[in-house]
């Protein structure tokens, strides 16, 4: 019989994949930024053989939400349950099944079913669970399918990268003056306009407009989930043109001189825009290194002035 006020719904989709390959896709959280677009972060904090806890960041309805969930992962059936334990607002409960069917040698079926209440189960709050799991939902089906399908067009067009920095001064400092992306126009001369939203402790929305060499500004917009004083992990929701995927983190590493300050990005070239943007002779390996040089010219340049930041707090 089914509990008052639990909603349960279903949905599905078809992928070009062994089954095998799709059930370890879904089981390593620590890809999910990059394969599924609602997800920013995700920290696994305790695993067993067949068991983990985890905590996801991800955007619910443009919101930014965190909340812990249990997995039990069973492989030989392919089936990964989950479970969240403290679910974020106006959830009262959320659970599910990953489930994965062969089709063929070369084919599956992904059918992912959830579970939920709102709290006091109120119609409106139900309204807006069932509108953030509809769309989110159909966004990773999608995206998995995307993903798994597109093994050979993914390696070509992602590439990762990091820049560092060493600094005389402490982590916290460093950590502080990245943290607080509500002053960076005041800090920062690449930073034009700054939005910073910040619903609860180390949860961001950070909007801002960035100008680049030739003096044109773009648009960003990116979740940040950030944990004192070590790193801060970030995903952009909104894109330049030349990026379907943008994922990052800084982080700050204690030494014996002071810290090392890295800032590392996880990009995918969006392959139709090249040449509107750089041209009908430029390929992806021209969009990378593009890309590459204006993340790397701004990073560089934030971390600069964290530096001279820290560097000026242990002189005084």
């Amino acid at each position: 019989m089914p509990t008052m006020g639990l909603k349960e719904v279903e949905h599905e989709i078809t992928v070009l994949a062994p089954a095998e390959a799709v059930y370890q896709l879904i089981a390593d959280v620590q890809n999910w930024p990059q394969i599924f677009p609602p997800t920013v972060y995700v920290d696994r904090f305790e695993q067993t053989e067949r068991e983990e806890r985890i905590r996801i960041w991800a955007t619910a309805n443009g919101q930014a939400k965190t909340w812990a969930s249990r997995r039990v992962l069973d492989r030989e059936k392919l089936r990964i349950e989950f479970r969240q334990e403290v679910s974020a607002p106006p959830v009262a409960s959320m659970g599910g099944t990953w489930i994965i069917e062969p089709i063929s040698n070369s084919e599956s079926r992904v059918r992912l079913l959830h579970d939920y209440r709102a709290i006091n189960d109120d119609p409106a709050g139900l309204k807006w669970i069932d509108e953030a799991v509809d769309r989110n939902s159909r966004s990773e089906l999608t995206a998995l399918k995307a993903n798994v399908e597109r093994v050979t067009a993914s390696e070509k067009l992602i590439m990762s990268f990091e820049d560092e920095i060493e600094i005389r001064g402490s982590a916290k400092d460093v950590y502080d003056f990245i943290n607080e992306a509500n002053l960076w126009t005041e800090r920062l001369p690449h930073v034009a306009r700054v939005s910073f939203e910040q619903d609860e402790q180390g949860l961001q929305t950070l909007e801002m407009d960035t100008r680049a060499k030739d003096g044109s500004t773009h648009t960003t917009k990116s979740i940040r989930v950030c944990f004192p004083h070590y790193r801060i992990a970030y995903k952009q929701i909104t894109l330049p043109a030349l990026m379907d995927l943008h994922t990052g983190y800084w982080t700050f590493r204690e030494t014996v001189n002071g810290v090392r300050a890295a800032s590392q990005h996880t990009v995918i070239i969006k392959e139709e825009n090249i040449a509107r943007i750089l041209g009908p002779q430029a390929d992806v390996e021209k969009a990378k290194d593009y890309v590459r040089t204006a993340l790397s010219t701004n990073s560089r340049a934030t971390l600069g002035y964290a530096k001279e930041y820290a560097e000026a707090k242990r002189s005084k």
